[in-house]
């Protein structure tokens, strides 16, 4: 696979649910950073996820190429319902960083959590 495949199938088993297809998109020792969840390995993210997630929308919104080099960036919006039923809508920029076998080393998400932090929290509090 590219790397743009990788990360349109990223996006496209996200938003299913399909957190084992997204982890297998991963290196074996891959990690995500995340603004909420930490620095964890790739299967102990999206795990963590999918636990407090009901559903997610995304919508693409652009890939971005660094020249000689090996990460691409995705642009989307994220619609998050979560297991309790509250939403939260944000931009995510998620810079992606591959391996020479075009597997993700390392998956760096950027994104305004104010509101998200807020309804995560009500939903771990109860």
């Amino acid at each position: 696979m590219t790397k743009e495949e990788v990360a349109r199938n990223y996006l496209l088993h996200l938003e299913k649910g399909e957190m084992n297809k997204v982890v297998d998109l991963f290196s074996k020792d891959g990690i995500v950073v995340s603004p909420l969840y930490g620095v964890k390995p790739a299967k102990e993210f999206y795990t963590s996820l999918a636990a407090d997630t009901n559903n997610s929308i995304l919508k693409f919104d652009g890939l971005f190429f660094e020249k000689d080099a090996n990460r691409i960036s995705l642009l989307f919006d994220y619609h998050w319902v979560l297991k309790n039923g509250e939403e939260v809508a944000f931009k995510v920029v998620d810079i992606v960083e591959f391996n020479s076998e075009n597997k993700i080393n390392k998956l760096t998400i950027l994104y305004d959590t104010v509101k998200s932090r807020a309804v995560l929290n009500s939903v771990h509090a109860k």
